[in-house]
């Protein structure tokens, strides 16, 4: 009898704490759909001008109609709208940079360019493309998708490409087409 007793109180404390446990673990539905809709923190200008410099001397300047700056564990800034980049000598405009979309990894300092991408230099040399990256630090741009490059005599077709930021010296990938090739001076 005595054994049962103690059966019966262990049985009861069981119950009791169970009790507690299920009380304890209740989360209101509605909180939990709040925390997944949590926005991250979002900041926005609109009419953007912008420049880029290093040791004083302007890289470059962007000018942009909207750019939303995303705070967030990789913080990013977004071009959404379009955005023109001006690449500079020390002095003079050197290349022009359009595209329809960019996004910028502030902690990378890389950007990403897509949807109608052009890119033409003072020679008159014009890249397009759908995608290209641009990596501030390296002062290269790069892609590795179909590109077109018009030069005033020649066009020239690919499969990637990477050039300095200024598009004055460039790799092209998987050429195609005809290419001018200037006469060798080398004796025969």
């Amino acid at each position: 009898m005595i054994r049962q007793l103690k059966h019966i109180k262990i049985v009861k404390a069981a119950l009791l704490s169970g009790c507690f446990f299920v009380c304890g673990c209740h989360n209101n539905y509605q909180e939990v759909q709040d925390l997944a809709k949590k926005k991250i923190p979002v900041d926005a200008a609109t009419n953007v001008e912008s420049f880029l410099s290093q040791d004083g001397i302007v890289k470059a300047k962007l000018t942009a109609p909207l750019m939303t700056m995303i705070r967030s564990d990789t913080p990013k800034t977004e071009f959404s709208k379009s955005l023109h980049v001006d690449f500079y000598d020390s002095v003079k405009i050197q290349s022009k940079l359009f595209a329809k979309y960019g996004l910028y990894y502030n902690d990378e300092r890389l950007v990403f360019l897509r949807d109608s991408v052009v890119v033409y230099n003072v020679d008159g040399d014009t890249l397009r493309c759908e995608e290209l990256w641009w990596d501030q630090d390296k002062e290269l741009i790069y892609t590795t998708v179909p590109v077109h490059i018009r030069k005033p005599d020649e066009k020239i077709d690919g499969t990637g490409l990477t050039a300095d930021q200024n598009f004055t010296h460039w790799t092209i990938t998987n050429a195609k087409g005809p290419i001018n090739v200037p006469d060798s001076t080398l004796p025969n």
